[in-house]
């Protein structure tokens, strides 16, 4: 790696920082995330156990919570061992390529999870909406279509954010990120050259993946309590809106999280460092805590597999 007064040429380590003004009490913040992230990959992995084993949930629904639960694994897993690396052994260094693939991994799953909640919709306006046809509409072959489209659509979206800045960026003016793991805001302001054009485009791909999911989820909504409240008994509107309860609650932790991170990042220039570090470590862990949690609780068929599984005695 060869370095000049002011600037570093395509230097093969980085430094993650951490919580900027934190780093006293990182050690103690570590521990609330790491119970985050065990209950996260725990209660995701019964989650996916349940669906698979139990046939009568191998339904479109349920095969969309699977695909979720399986990307908030992957999603927490990406981040949350070196955060705990940095926090508690002190091993701030990450290789440059590692901290690139480490940001394509994150982004691609965030978008994942996007076109998941979106695909989850559209599944119950079909459902509550055109019940006669939910069967013939969403057969396995179309969620094994949908499940590969939101993968190539996050992966391809993201990829050009990673070339532009391998390919484009060559001098660096530090090789400190002020942050817990590799955003890609964060490493491209490493950059010494113009980075007007990475941050150009990883503004149209956030609202390109948000602005189209959140248009196509809201519509999906209105059409199903429009056809809700146009049921003509009471039970069954209850019926009908208590199989969206689960999806919504994560539908809005998930959007408000995202859009409370990313006003307070861009807008909030006046908070601490800190303040958008832990924000933006909240967005990724909370909803990969909070989706089995709620499913858990919200979903009959789940919550009984659950109670059979823990509290079945074996015969004498």
């Amino acid at each position: 790696m060869s370095t000049s007064n002011k600037t570093v040429f395509m230097p093969s380590m980085l430094t993650l920082i951490g919580i900027p003004g934190l780093e006293s009490v990182q050690c103690w913040i570590g521990i609330p995330f790491c119970a985050m992230y065990l209950i996260a990959v725990i209660g995701n992995s019964l989650l996916l156990i349940i669906i698979i084993s139990e046939r009568s949930l191998h339904e479109p629904m349920y095969i969309f919570l699977g695909m979720l639960a399986v990307t908030d694994m992957a999603l927490s897993t990406s981040i949350v061992p070196k955060m705990l690396g940095i926090f508690w052994f002190h091993i701030p260094e990450i290789y440059f390529d590692s901290c690139l693939f480490q940001m394509w991994l994150i982004h691609t799953f965030q978008a994942m999870e996007s076109g998941i909640l979106l695909a989850m919709a559209l599944d119950r306006y079909v459902a509550i909406c055109y019940p006669l046809r939910h069967a013939v509409i969403f057969t396995h072959q179309l969620i094994t279509q949908i499940g590969a489209v939101v993968t190539l659509r996050a992966a391809i979206l993201v990829a050009p954010c990673l070339v532009l800045i391998k390919c484009r960026f060559q001098f660096y003016h530090t090789t400190i990120i002020s942050h817990s793991y590799c955003e890609h805001m964060a490493i491209v302001k490493l950059a010494a050259e113009n980075v007007r054009v990475n941050k150009i485009y990883g503004l149209f791909v956030a609202f390109t993946v948000a602005g189209f999911d959140l248009t196509f989820i809201t519509l999906s909504y209105i059409q199903i309590f429009i056809a809700v409240f146009r049921l003509p008994q009471k039970e069954a509107r209850l019926k009908a809106f208590n199989t969206c309860i689960a999806h919504i609650c994560v539908f809005l932790q998930f959007y408000l999280l995202a859009f409370f991170s990313f006003f307070t990042h861009r807008f909030g220039s006046h908070f601490p460092p800190y303040i958008h570090i832990l924000f933006s470590n909240l967005y990724l862990l909370v909803p990969p805590f909070l989706n089995p949690l709620v499913y858990g609780a919200k979903t009959k068929q789940i919550r009984v597999r659950v109670v059979k599984m823990f509290c079945s005695q074996n015969p004498p």
